[in-house]
């Protein structure tokens, strides 16, 4: 599961990493990102990628209540070709949505610890990402998104029993590709990223609540 994440990385190092030609978005450092808020996505036409805002919950075009969102802001990698909400997605409206760091709770007995998971060399990464447009009984446009979740990877597995699918940057173009519309080819792509790049460390019950969203959120506990 992903249900917290960061972007404290500023725009200009986000644009340049992942080669983004236009961008129509406000950004501040976000250090404690939760579902339902606006996040900063990726998509490609093709011959240039382009960055906007997208709201973090799927909604799929045929929900009748946009509620729906709130139950789907992680998509199992394994089912997505099984799903009725994620099957076309999967083929035609993959995006990118760039963080640095996400959040997970630890069990330890009766009590759930807070733990920021990055990689080493804390630089921003790409979660392998859905959108869909979806469209409100008063005919406003709302567009979603999803972040896609995969088996732990050797460090995650002593956290959870899920970690977000972060992409290979090798990988990146592929999964934006619209021409590409093979699950099984699509499918390649979303696996555990190399555990050996990664690092975690427990930080405060701080960002439990999404209304608290500075710096104290990823400072090591005790520190």
């Amino acid at each position: 599961m992903c249900g917290r994440f960061t972007l404290v990385s500023n725009l200009d190092l986000i644009l340049h990493r992942f080669n983004v030609a236009y961008a129509d978005v406000d950004h501040v450092p976000r250090y404690n990102i939760a579902p339902s808020q606006q996040v900063l996505a990726i998509v490609s036409d093709g011959e240039k990628r382009r960055m906007g805002q997208l709201r973090w919950g799927f909604i799929p075009f045929w929900a009748k209540d946009m509620k729906i969102g709130h139950k789907m802001i992680n998509a199992r990698a394994e089912t997505l070709s099984e799903k009725a909400s994620f099957k076309h997605p999967l083929k035609r409206q993959r995006c990118l949505i760039p963080a640095d760091s996400f959040y997970e709770w630890k069990r330890d007995e009766n009590k759930k610890r807070p733990v920021r998971v990055r990689l080493k060399s804390r630089e921003p990464f790409a979660f392998a990402g859905l959108w869909s447009r979806w469209t409100s009984p008063d005919g406003k446009a709302i567009y979603s998104c999803t972040i896609v979740t995969t088996r732990p990877n050797s460090l995650m597995e002593d956290i959870h029993d899920r970690m977000p699918v972060i992409l290979r940057p090798e990988d990146e173009e592929m999964w934006l590709d619209r021409t590409i519309e093979e699950p099984e080819m699509l499918q390649q792509l979303l696996k555990p990223y190399d555990a050996d790049k990664m690092e975690a460390y427990e930080v405060s019950t701080e960002v439990n609540s999404p209304r608290h969203d500075s710096p104290e959120c990823i400072k090591p506990l005790g520190k």
